[in-house]
C-alpha cells in the first residue's frame, strides 16, 4: 500500500484546507465513496475520530485533539470528521478542485471552515523566518511520516492547527529580539548558541525527545480578512512525536513556554488520520468500506 502522494512531496504553489463535521442523518458512506472516485492523487485526505466512530470503525493510535492545558495555555481542540488538504499548482486550479470536492460533499457533510494557503519567499513564514528546516528527507521522512507495517501500513496521521500571528506587535520587536523567540538569525537562517531556552529552536527540537519525534511537517502561510498566519502541518507515523512537542511548547513539561507564543497562538487544532492509496485511489478498508 502506497503512502497518499502528497504527504511527502514538497508544499504545493497553492493550497487549500477544507475541514467537515457529520451532518444528521447524512449518508456518509455513499460520500465517502464519492470522494474516493473523485479526489485528485494530488490531494491529502483525513479522516477524524468522529467519522471513524460513526462508521463503526477502529483506527488504532487514532484519538481526538486532546485538551493539554499548559502554564496559562490551552491550544483548543476544534476536532471535525474530515479534513482535505487540496494541493494544485494555480491559485485558480486549487478553487476550482476544492468546489468540486465541496458538491461532492455536501450533500452529507458540513463544510466547517475553508482556508487558502500559498508559499511566502519560497518557503519562509510570514514572520520571516524560514519554515521547515529540520524536515526529515528521503528515507528517513518516510519512516517518520509513514505506517511501516501492519493493517495500516502505508497509511499516515496528521496533526493540523492553524495558528494566528499578531505580525504587527512582532515587527515591533527588536531584531535580536526576533531572532531570540524563534532561536535562528534571519540573515542565513543559522542557529543562535545563545537564544534563551525559550526560542522555539530549542523548545522543539526533534532530536531532543527520547524517543526522537520528527515529523515531516508541510505548514504554509495563511492571509484572509486581515487576519494572518500559519496552517501547521505535520505528519507521522503516530500522533504522538506531535503531542510530545506540543506539550512542550505549552511548558507543561518543564514550565518553559516556548517564544512563539508571544506573538502568535493556535485558533484550531485536530488529529486525523490518512489512508494509504491503491492504484490511485483511497483505501477505505480499514473504515469497512
Amino acid at each position: 500500500m502506497n503512502p497518499q502522494a502528497g504527504i511527502l512531496e514538497p508544499p504545493p504553489s497553492a493550497g487549500r484546507h477544507l475541514t467537515f463535521d457529520l451532518k444528521h442523518a447524512g449518508n456518509i458512506r455513499a460520500a465517502l465513496q464519492r470522494l474516493k472516485s473523485a479526489a485528485p492523487p494530488s490531494c491529502v485526505v483525513g479522516v477524524g475520530a468522529p467519522l471513524a466512530k460513526a462508521l463503526g470503525a477502529s483506527i488504532e493510535g487514532l484519538r481526538s485533539f486532546p485538551s493539554l492545558p499548559g502554564c496559562g495555555l490551552q491550544p483548543p481542540s476544534t476536532q471535525s470528521a474530515l479534513w482535505v488538504f487540496v494541493r494544485e499548482q494555480s491559485t485558480s486550479e486549487c478553487f476550482d478542485t476544492a468546489r468540486m470536492l465541496e458538491r461532492e460533499l455536501i450533500a452529507d457533510f458540513a463544510l466547517v471552515e475553508e482556508v487558502g494557503t500559498f508559499v511566502y519567499r519560497g518557503g519562509h513564514d510570514l514572520s520571516g523566518y524560514e519554515d521547515g528546516t529540520e524536515n526529515p528527507r528521503g528515507a528517513d521522512a518516510v519512516a517518520a511520516a509513514i505506517v511501516a507495517a501492519g493493517p495500516l501500513q502505508g497509511s499516515s496521521f496528521a496533526a493540523v492547527q492553524r495558528w494566528l500571528h499578531d505580525l504587527t506587535g512582532f515587527q515591533a520587536l527588536s531584531a535580536l529580539e526576533r531572532d531570540h523567540t524563534i532561536g535562528r538569525a534571519l540573515q542565513g537562517n543559522d542557529e543562535l548558541p545563545d537564544a534563551p531556552v525559550s526560542a522555539h529552536v530549542k523548545r522543539s527540537a526533534q532530536e531532543s525527545y527520547d524517543p526522537p519525534a520528527y515529523m515531516v511537517r508541510r505548514s504554509m502561510p495563511w492571509s484572509e480578512g486581515g487576519e494572518h498566519g500559519l496552517y501547521f502541518l505535520a505528519f507521522g507515523e503516530s500522533l504522538d512525536r506531535f503531542e510530545r512537542v506540543l506539550t512542550r511548547m505549552i511548558g507543561a513539561e518543564d514550565g518553559v513556554v516556548d517564544g512563539l507564543f508571544g506573538f502568535t497562538r493556535p485558533v484550531t487544532g485536530g488529529y486525523y488520520w490518512c489512508p494509504g492509496q491503491s492504484e490511485g485511489h483511497l483505501n477505505l478498508s480499514p473504515l469497512g468500506l
